[in-house]
């Protein structure tokens, strides 16, 4: 079972945007952040669940592991849950073909203080501009 929790953060004043990524597995914790190009919040969001499951992906994950992936983004769930996003076709498309590459993800909006590690990292990487 792996969990993985994702993050953005954007200065609403400098525009400088980040992501954070927390991936939990078997009582081990992988954190990784990084500031992106300037975007929206909704655009970091989806940009920062496309490098989590990269990233698990890139760790050659078990396909067949359960992946429990949570974010505090509503809308990244909803268009998950729905398999449509009208601005953001592109990037849930993305998404999509990831999570397709496992077996089971379990897709969960979490609130934004159980979503902690993922917004520190992403945090930290805003602040180190």
């Amino acid at each position: 079972m792996i969990k993985l929790y994702t993050d953005a953060a954007v200065n609403q004043h400098t525009g400088h945007t980040a992501i954070g990524i927390l991936i939990v597995n078997n009582g081990k914790q992988l954190q990784l952040n990084k500031v992106i190009q300037p975007t929206d919040n909704h655009d970091a969001e989806f940009i920062a669940a496309i490098a989590g499951f990269e990233k698990l992906i890139n760790l050659q994950i078990d396909p067949n592991d359960l992946i429990f992936f949570n974010t505090d983004s509503k809308i990244v769930i909803d268009s998950l849950n729905k398999q449509y996003a009208k601005h953001f076709e592109n990037d849930l498309d993305k998404l999509l073909g990831l999570q397709n590459q496992f077996t089971t993800v379990v897709n969960t909006w979490i609130p934004d203080n159980q979503n902690m590690g993922a917004h520190t990292l992403a945090l930290q990487a805003l602040h180190s501009i």
